[in-house]
Formats: structure tokens, sequence, C-alpha cells
């Protein structure tokens, strides 16, 4: 890291600071490839807390260079202005993602808002804090167009969509994942939130859930005993959400976004109702978007549920992308 890539970021945060978002946002998003030099950094503002999170390492020079930085800049004037108390440097590429309080009291568990919403974060040493920032105008769009929809959260993750379905006035919000422990914290955001009509959570596999929902038979993958998991009614939601991750095995199959995003897809799609909006998500950098919504219109097609309208959500500006080509691509299918 140069000191002029330094001395870059230095000045970006100095004025993001400056007039600090209302609400959680990035701050800095070099992973779009928008600052040479910079590529390995983001820096989210949580109200309060400000998350450095590095995805590269770093030589030991450079990596002191930018904590001497940080803490320049928690002397500012911006910084005071803002509100900024705490100052968190975490190392993303190492396995268990190290956290590092430079500044502040640590504190594991923090509630932050998107949209007027209350959310639980985990600060610890989870890679993840529970909410994919750069999912929030998927979150908007959700909350815009859930009222008295029926709506089905398919890897749900902590249940942000699921909570937004809620505030727009879905008629009923079902939240599937595989852990316990995200639907956990799902729950507890939706008790942050009580003023919303309660949501429902199942714990299981993605591909007996939605299998069930879609009435297709259930099968294990070859040389696997087909495990015990939760009976469900074959039934459709007006609103569905297929968020997959990018790789993922079990005793029912395989999740994998590069080479078969289709055994995801059909029966998400057999699980949406007449007239009614799947909203599917690839988050693989290297998958470009129109290849993959070709591939999405054309598995459609084939299934006999052809799409009458497509669309592309973009991320939010704080995700800014050099190529217009950002990780996260979400498409949204009208039937």
């Amino acid at each position: 890291m140069t000191p002029a890539a330094l001395a870059t970021l230095h000045q970006h945060l100095v004025a993001a600071l400056s007039t600090p978002p209302q609400e959680t946002r990035r701050l800095f998003h070099g992973r779009g490839r928008c600052w040479p030099g910079l590529e390995q950094i983001t820096v989210d503002w949580l109200q309060g807390v400000l998350l450095v999170a590095l995805f590269k390492p770093l030589s030991d020079n450079d990596l002191q260079a930018l904590i001497q930085m940080l803490l320049a800049l928690s002397a500012s004037s911006a910084w005071q202005q803002s509100g900024a108390h705490s100052l968190l440097l975490q190392q993303r590429y190492l396995v268990d993602s190290p956290s590092q309080w430079l500044l502040g009291e640590p504190v594991e568990l923090w509630d932050i808002r998107e949209h007027g919403l209350r959310y639980r974060l985990d600060l610890g040493k989870k890679q993840n804090t529970g909410l994919f920032l750069d999912m929030r105008h998927g979150r908007q769009w959700v909350q815009a167009q859930a009222s008295g929809k029926r709506v089905l959260n398919l890897f749900a993750y902590t249940c942000g969509v699921g909570l937004s379905a809620a505030a727009g006035g879905a008629s009923e919000v079902l939240n599937l994942d595989f852990a316990e422990g995200n639907l956990a914290v799902g729950r507890e955001n939706g008790q942050l939130n009580p003023q919303l009509r309660p949501m429902q959570f199942v714990q299981s596999d993605y591909f007996p859930a939605i299998r069930q929902l879609a009435g297709l038979p259930i099968s294990a993958r070859r040389g696997h005993k087909l495990p015990d998991y939760p009976r469900l009614t074959p039934r459709q939601f007006d609103l569905v959400l297929l968020d997959p991750p990018a790789w993922a095995k079990s005793a029912f199959g395989t999740v994998d976004l590069l080479r078969d995003y289709q055994s995801l897809l059909k029966p998400a799609i057999l699980a949406t109702a007449d007239d009614g909006v799947l909203i599917c998500c690839n988050n693989l950098a290297k998958v470009a978007m129109a290849d993959w919504r070709e591939h999405v219109l054309r598995c459609a097609e084939k299934i006999g549920r052809p799409v009458r309208d497509c669309h592309v959500l973009a991320p939010a500006s704080d995700f800014p992308s050099q190529d217009a080509q950002p990780p996260l691509k979400t498409l949204i299918l009208q039937f």
C-alpha cells in the first residue's frame, strides 16, 4: 500500500465522516476496484463504530501504516463531530477473521438501524457481522413491495429480508435456513422490532424444504442415506427470495452457483405463485450478469414458467463497481 493510496483513503474517510450517514452504510468500498492500491479494504459505518475490513494480507509495515492512519483519523475534527467512538480492524482473509479494537471498549453485540429497522450485529470474531450491507437495495425493494403478500425467504441467514417484508406489511413471512444460529438471530431481530407482525422460521436443508413446497420428490445424493428433515406442505408464495451461498454440500445436494444454479432455481420458481415475483441473487464475482441472466430465463422457459418481466436491481451507490459488474447480482423476475 503506497503512501499516496493511504492518503487517498484518509481523505475519503474524513470527507465521509464530515457528514456521517444517519443509518448504517459502507463508507469505502475498495473491492469495487475503483480505488487503485486499496482493493483489499472496506470501511463500514455502524453508527458510532467504524469497521475496517482487510480481505488480503498486508506487509507488517503497511499494516502498521494503516493503523497509524486510522488512529490519526480518530483524532480529527471530522471524527469528533461524527459521533464515532470505536474503531475495529478485522482481518477477513484469515480463517477466524480476528478482530482488533484500535479504539473504544470492545463490544460483541451492537444494534444498528437500516430503513428504520433495528438489527443486532455480531462484532466478535465471526467473519460476517450478521447483515450483508450490499443487499440493502434488495431489502428496501422487498419492504416497498411486500404489502399483503406471502413471502418466502430462502437461505434466510439472519432474516434481514424477512424483517423488511414484515415491515412492508406482508401477510406472512417464512424464513428458511439450515443454521439454527442464523434463525436465532432472526428471531432476536424480530424482537427488536415488536411493532411488526411475527415471522415464521423453519430450520432445514434447502433441498428437501423447497422441493416439498414445490411438490417435487426428495432424493439423497448418491451414496448417502436420506437424513431426517421437517415435513412441509406443497404451497406457493407471492414473493420469493433466493439468495444462496456460493457453494455448500449436504446429504441432499450441492449448492454450486457457478456450475449448477438450475438445481436451486427450478424448485424456487415452482414455489412462486402465478403473477408472483422471484428475486434471484448470485454473489460470484466471476459470473457475468448477461450470461447468468440468460441462464435464469432459459431455465424458467424450460419448466413452463416463462418470465413476463425481468429487471436488474443494482447495489446501492455505496458499493461502486469499476466495470459495472458487482459481485452481488440481483434479478427480479415477474411471472
